[in-house]
């Protein structure tokens, strides 16, 4: 069986270079850390610290010894604020960052039912279709929507979203519906960021270069320009849903539709999950189901 005895002492003294700052650390006396340290010499049967009137080194040893266990010790220490935040009050800054359009519709107002059943909460919510740094800008969570291209982040998938190409049916009526994706060519496409749109033909991905007379990075303006028949967009459901289920947009092109795309709940891997982070992440995973 392994034993601990000291093993918390010695990280402390090997931390704080000193007997005096071990004990101030871990709230003992200095005869406290110096009796456990010693067992734990004796344990080992190796010297760990050099011990002088006017400072204490690291053996060689002890450097190797120490590189292993301070994992260990920081993983306790996770362990005990793990199960004592079990039945925790969730309190303190929620600081969150999601995209805007599926921010202001979806993600803000289930927030506000969030910080209704913890009132000790305080919410910092920013809203960008950039990609901000989580670490830097010290966020503790993002919802990101789509692929994922940071592997140092975890992530938690809340829900999904399905892109869809859409015209109004006097666009329709006008200028006629593409069946291909050869026919885009010949129609004019609403084009947000980029003016590549993807698609599925032949159980493989393709990406299509469209044109057209409007360009913008907001899909609510560009769903305002489809619905006024200015030409065909694609979009996540989240913009278009409401006037599919209208009759005012209508989805074409539906055979070469991509498949379904992840919403996520993204977070640093290095940063200790606490209770307020963890029940948001389900609140929402629960919210947004499917």
């Amino acid at each position: 069986m392994i034993d601990w005895e000291g093993v918390t002492e010695f990280v402390a003294v090997a931390e704080a270079q000193s007997f005096t700052g071990a004990a101030r650390a871990l709230d003992t006396s200095v005869a406290q850390i110096s009796r456990k340290v010693a067992a734990l010499e004796d344990r080992l049967s190796i010297k760990l610290l050099i011990r002088t009137t006017r400072k204490v080194s690291v053996t060689e040893a002890g450097q190797t010894y120490y590189q292993h266990c301070r994992h260990l010790v920081e993983g306790l220490k996770q362990a005990d604020r793990a199960i004592t935040e079990l039945n925790a009050t969730p309190q303190g800054r929620l600081k969150i960052t999601s995209s805007v359009t599926y921010g202001e519709q979806l993600i803000a107002p289930l927030l506000s039912d969030f910080m209704l059943m913890y009132p000790q909460l305080e919410l910092e919510l920013v809203l960008s279709n950039q990609t901000l740094d989580l670490v830097e800008q010290d966020f503790d969570l993002a919802i990101r929507l789509g692929r994922l291209t940071d592997s140092t982040m975890m992530a938690k998938r809340l829900s999904s979203r399905q892109v869809r190409v859409c015209a109004s049916p006097s666009y329709i009526e006008k200028h006629g519906e593409p069946h291909t994706l050869s026919e885009l060519s010949q129609h004019n496409c609403l084009i947000g960021s980029l003016p590549i749109w993807r698609f599925i033909e032949n159980k493989k991905e393709k990406s299509v270069r469209v044109k057209g007379s409007v360009h913008c990075n907001s899909g609510a303006a560009l769903t305002n320009a489809a619905l006024k028949g200015l030409g065909i967009v694609q979009l996540p459901d989240f913009y278009v849903q409401e006037s599919m289920d209208k009759g005012e947009l209508v989805e074409i092109l539906v055979p070469y539709r991509e498949p379904k795309e992840g919403i996520w709940a993204v977070y640093p891997n290095n940063r200790h999950l606490s209770t307020k982070v963890r029940l948001l992440v389900e609140f929402l995973a629960q919210e947004l189901a499917e």
